[in-house]
């Protein structure tokens, strides 16, 4: 397996430990609806969270959130809507997303929470 799929599950993990930690329960992780991917599905407080986590080593080539792109957002909303659907879920829901950066002494990160709308796209 290559070291950057690695290094995506360990940033992952790393992310949905956070959710945890804050009273976050993981529905689901890397679910798929081909060929359609959410990271992370969480819920807390009646609120559904469908998280993208960008992983990376370095931000010598700009912020990890600038890489989730207008059309990335748009397969996140339509991934989005099919798993509400097949799983009967009427409830209140946002778009996280989340970077972490490999650093000297660990992984950092941060969530942007509410990212953004889908009616902005």
């Amino acid at each position: 397996m290559a070291e950057h799929n690695d290094f995506g599950r360990i940033a992952e993990e790393f992310i949905a430990s956070k959710y945890q930690k804050n009273g976050y329960t993981i529905l689901a992780r890397n679910w798929r609806f081909y060929p359609l991917e959410i990271d992370i599905i969480a819920e807390k407080n009646n609120e559904i969270v469908f998280v993208e986590v960008k992983a990376r080593k370095t931000d010598y080539f700009g912020d990890p959130i600038e890489s989730v792109s207008r059309k990335k957002k748009q397969f996140m909303v339509k991934a989005a809507n099919e798993y509400l659907e097949l799983n009967q879920i009427s409830k209140e829901c946002r778009f996280d997303i989340a970077v972490v950066l490999q650093k000297k002494d660990g992984l950092a990160s941060e969530v942007y929470v509410n990212a953004f709308e889908p009616y902005e796209l």
